[in-house]
């Protein structure tokens, strides 16, 4: 499944899951965060599922979620009906978003953190990652949707780091 934005597409789509877990009004319509009242997006509960650790699964069976983005606030995923939220400490993996000591996952999919950029950007003064999970996402490869905490596709994240690292390299 190739979830992410590639010259053939627009955007990202939704997918079968995303279909069958809310409407499409449902999975379009944005929230505040319960927590901090910050920008959030409408993410499936199949992604929520994925993330969270075993023994809080049945507490998301039900609902439409959304991904608070906020980087100070540590809700990961509401529900604005029932009242059910989950933080980063609820999620068996690193949000990137949240946090700010190494590793800082930046691409879910294929394992880069910021650490790699930054190496890389050290070295040589510049970094081809973004341009290889650019390559990597229009072979169809990647899996955003399933492994990325916001289920959406990382590479605006990536490319947004990468020009900040670079930035940062430049004014030493």
């Amino acid at each position: 499944m190739n979830c992410c934005v590639t010259e053939e597409s627009d955007g990202p789509t939704a997918s079968k899951a995303d279909e069958a877990s809310g409407t499409a009004d449902e999975l379009h319509e944005t929230h505040r965060c319960s927590s901090c009242n910050g920008q959030s997006r409408p993410v499936s509960r199949k992604t929520v599922l994925l993330m969270l650790k075993p023994e809080l699964l049945e507490r998301a069976m039900h609902g439409n979620y959304s991904f608070c983005s906020a980087g100070d606030c540590s809700t990961v995923y509401f529900e604005d009906k029932s009242g059910e939220q989950f933080t980063v400490n609820d999620l068996r993996i690193r949000v990137g978003l949240k946090v700010n000591d190494d590793p800082i996952p930046l691409c879910y999919c294929f394992g880069f953190d910021e650490s790699h950029i930054r190496d890389e950007i050290s070295t040589t003064g510049k970094t081809s990652i973004p341009t290889r999970i650019s390559s990597l996402i229009r072979e169809g490869l990647c899996a955003c949707d399933s492994r990325n905490p916001s289920g959406m596709c990382c590479l605006g994240e990536v490319n947004k780091t990468a020009n900040r690292l670079r930035e940062t390299s430049q004014s030493r």
